[in-house]
């Protein structure tokens, strides 16, 4: 319905700042709220507020003003590296975030919330193969998620469905499996792989040496942000409740990851496996099952695809700011 009033928490991050984009492409009025503001383009919203949504003054006025629907996308996150290294705060940061938003959202009236959740939250039994079977949601429990973030995460959607149960507050809950593309975070420890080993690619000559963590051969699913954007809007439409999975299925190792971009640099690298470095679990997958028979789409955009659009952008970046000084040579 044109003429709605949104809300993107975590506008001025990777998924958020696409999102805002998309809904202003189909007419929507948007507020984007962040601890910061975008990091490589300014916010296509008709508002941006700098705001600590910790703070349950902040998420009152963050929701203010006759808001129909919140995609709640702000979280304390990052990379494997990341995420494993701060327990304490992501998920003290995140309870407090998700708890403020739903319950302003729910005092305001507010008419949908969409909870972002992750792939984390999977038992971490599931996920001890690289050929892992992709997970079905149901797979999150018994409980086994991930430390500190895998855990606010499931603790975030059980609190959505309280919501309804309780206040028949309309919540929906998508579960995000590794988003990649142009405008996200390549460096400083958040970074998630494909960017990281974009980055890495990037600043190493052709013949060159890169650092992989791990022995290379765990396994994931990588989604390009166009199809996650997609996705989130279909999400919110639907009338599904439950938690659904929002990835592709298209299995990579690390270390075929690697030989991707590598590839579409025009690059020949040796990989030099760092077996102390964070690997997280040996192998994720995502079944979309549910979110075909739910939306009747998937996402469909290829990982070779999606990188073809990723890396140029970061290599771009890196040669801005002086770091990058060999010739370009991406393959496209």
């Amino acid at each position: 319905m044109k003429g709605k009033r949104v809300l993107v928490t975590g506008a001025g991050g990777f998924i958020g700042h696409h999102l805002v984009s998309r809904l202003k492409k189909d007419g929507y009025w948007v507020r984007g709220v962040d601890i910061k503001e975008p990091e490589y383009q300014k916010s296509a919203g008709d508002e941006f507020e700098v705001r600590d949504l910790r703070k349950w003054d902040e998420c009152l006025m963050a929701t203010r003003g006759g808001i129909d629907e919140v995609y709640n996308l702000a979280a304390d996150m990052g990379g494997i590296g990341y995420i494993t290294a701060n327990h304490a705060d992501i998920a003290r940061n995140n309870i407090l975030i998700n708890a403020h938003m739903l319950e302003a959202a729910r005092q305001h009236g507010i008419g949908r919330f969409l909870f972002s959740s992750s792939a984390c939250v999977y038992a971490q039994g599931k996920q001890k193969d690289a050929d892992v079977t992709p997970l079905k949601e149901e797979d999150a429990f018994p409980a086994e998620p991930e430390p500190g973030y895998g855990w606010e995460k499931l603790y975030a959607e059980e609190l959505c469905r309280y919501y309804w149960h309780d206040y028949k507050f309309e919540t929906r809950i998508v579960r995000f499996h590794n988003v990649y593309g142009p405008l996200g975070t390549y460096d400083g420890g958040k970074e998630k792989a494909p960017a990281a080993i974009s980055r890495k690619v990037a600043l190493t000559n052709d013949g060159g040496e890169i650092e992989v963590w791990g022995d290379g051969e765990q396994t994931r699913s990588f989604m390009y942000i166009d199809d996650c954007v997609e996705g989130l809007r279909r999400i919110m439409a639907s009338d599904c409740r439950d938690a659904l999975n929002l990835g592709t299925d298209e299995l990579v190792t690390i270390n075929q990851l690697v030989d991707i971009i590598s590839d579409i640099a025009g690059k020949r690298l040796v990989k030099r496996h760092n077996l102390t470095g964070p690997q997280g679990v040996r192998g994720r997958n995502s079944d979309n099952s549910l979110l075909r028979r739910v939306l009747g789409w998937e996402p469909s955009i290829l990982l070779r695809e999606g990188l073809r659009l990723t890396y140029p952008w970061i290599e771009d970046e890196l040669r801005k700011a002086g770091r990058v000084t060999q010739a370009k040579e991406v393959l496209v």
